[in-house]
């Protein structure tokens, strides 16, 4: 938890998953400050994953060893790690004040790495997550090859995940709704939707949304990510963003990828700031 009082860093990285964690790493190699604030990985959908085999050089691997080895990487070079909910952002002209719970932390530049924002659950979702219930295709889709799963669409976008589960070879049944219960004994078994029951093995829920600009007023959007420039650039000088929260597609590697250009994006920013105020 973050103690009550006020620090200065030069980054600060809402978001503690792999977009935040590489760039926190990479900030570091720079000789950088860093503070990563995020909330508890266990409730991520990333630490639900039970298999994950498309990260370059783990051919199989689970979600939360992965975020552990990311994490102890983190820890190593140097960088501080808190659980904590940001509950407001306040840029100035050349810092930003970072607000959460009773402590106030300011950073010369900040990178959002926020993934995608849960809304409401439907009813059985957090019992069944992890038994049944995923929010990530590439990593769960091959335990429910040859079974027959559900796929909430909630986004366009996410049809294309649907795709994949049937290329893989799962038997896909599309849901287009929100009213949807999830239904088990100790796992999935069914699915009703509009009050029909499915039965089933699994169901992937593929949300797409985010609110930044609940943290950070000004903030541009599209169409529910953080508008951001291939170096992680957003409308609001010294404020960068990587990973799912500027859309898809939702890969590790590219978050992981995304959080390495953003931070080199936030270094040269403090570092041409420095320059400049001398």
């Amino acid at each position: 938890m973050l103690k009550v009082g006020f620090y200065m860093n030069d980054v600060i990285i809402v978001g503690g998953g792999p977009a935040g964690l590489s760039a926190a790493i990479s900030a570091r190699q720079r000789n950088k400050t860093v503070v990563v604030i995020s909330n508890n990985a266990a409730n991520s959908g990333l630490f639900k994953a039970q298999q994950i085999c498309d990260y370059p050089g783990f051919p199989t691997i689970s979600g939360p060893e992965l975020l552990q080895k990311l994490k102890e990487h983190a820890l190593a070079a140097g960088a501080e790690l808190a659980t904590g909910r940001v509950d407001a952002i306040l840029p100035s002209e050349d810092l930003f004040s970072v607000g959460s719970g009773s402590a106030i932390l300011m950073s010369r530049s900040l990178i959002l790495a926020t993934g995608i924002t849960q809304t409401s659950l439907f009813p059985g979702e957090e019992e069944f997550l992890g038994r049944g219930v995923s929010y990530c295709a590439t990593c769960d889709g091959m335990l429910f090859r040859g079974k027959r799963i559900c796929v909430v669409c909630l986004a366009s976008e996410t049809e294309k995940e649907a795709d994949y589960l049937e290329s893989i070879g799962c038997d896909v049944i599309r849901l287009n709704t929100n009213d949807v219960k999830i239904n088990g004994e100790g796992t999935v078994t069914s699915v009703t939707a509009d009050g029909e029951e499915i039965q089933c093995s699994g169901v992937f829920i593929l949300r797409q949304t985010i609110a930044p600009s609940s943290m950070l007023a000004d903030m541009e959007t599209e169409d529910g990510h953080v508008r951001a420039g291939p170096l992680g650039e957003t409308n609001i000088p010294g404020v960068f963003a990587a990973g799912d929260c500027v859309g898809a597609p939702y890969k590790i590697a590219k978050a992981v990828g995304q959080g390495q250009v953003a931070a080199m994006s936030a270094i040269k920013y403090i570092d041409t700031k420095g320059e400049n105020e001398k």
